[in-house]
């Protein structure tokens, strides 16, 4: 299956897409770590996207599309993907699209993950991950089992995004209700949104998201069916 998580800069997505690679096998297609690999690269998409995203601003689509273009041409992706992060905008989600159609693939479901401003604000302020795995903590709501230590993969070192402060995640959240926002009515009025609380605790998010798929599973296997019947 193919689907989208849609929701605001900490609603959740990054650690819903890594369970839902880990539960069914699916790629998880994150434009914002692709992006910050580039920057790390110092390649000129790189340096691009880093004055953008230090300012607290969405990069172009044109350079978020050609990302996202050139990961949908390896073979992993064909397990099924988890967008995350994308797409942001109307134009975004119309690429994507055109590009999932030029590779004979299809989008099954979107799911938005609803959360409220304020909570999100000190829930992004206090996260930080493990520098070797990535994996997601939070000072409060998700620390380490044991303080300083990675409950994955044992490491010792984190890092928090520089752009993890108060005053650049309301800039964010503003420039999320102005141009992703929008996309929730886009989906919506295609028969593929479905609505989850994000705000629930991290299992109950996961479990929220199967039933989502599994609803959406049953949805194409019977609209197929029913084309079947037709002779479409």
């Amino acid at each position: 299956m193919n689907i989208i998580l849609l929701g605001p800069p900490g609603a959740g997505k990054g650690t819903q897409a890594r369970m839902l690679t880990e539960r069914h096998g699916m790629v998880q297609l994150s434009t914002g770590d692709m992006l910050r690999a580039a920057v790390a690269a110092g390649s000129e998409t790189g340096r691009k996207a880093k004055a953008v995203m230090d300012a607290g601003e969405l990069v172009s689509d044109e350079i978020v599309i050609g990302v996202v273009a050139e990961r949908l041409d390896q073979p992993d992706v064909r397990s099924g993907v988890v967008f995350d992060g994308f797409p942001r905008t109307a134009a975004q989600a119309e690429a994507l699209e055109r590009l999932l159609a030029e590779r004979n693939m299809a989008l099954d479901a979107v799911i938005s993950m609803e959360v409220e401003d304020e909570k999100l604000v000190d829930r992004i302020s206090g996260r930080f991950t493990c520098a070797n795995c990535g994996e997601g903590y939070h000072d409060r709501n998700k620390p380490p089992n044991r303080t300083g230590v990675c409950d994955v993969c044992g490491s010792t070192e984190f890092v928090r995004r520089a752009d993890d402060n108060e005053e650049t995640v309301r800039q964010r959240l503003v420039a999320y209700h102005v141009d992703t926002a929008p996309l929730i009515a886009y989906y919506e009025n295609r028969g593929k949104l479905t609505r989850i609380d994000g705000m629930a605790a991290i299992e109950e998010v996961a479990h929220s998201l199967d039933r989502a798929l599994a609803a959406a599973r049953e949805e194409g296997s019977s609209g197929a069916t029913k084309r079947a019947a037709q002779g479409d």
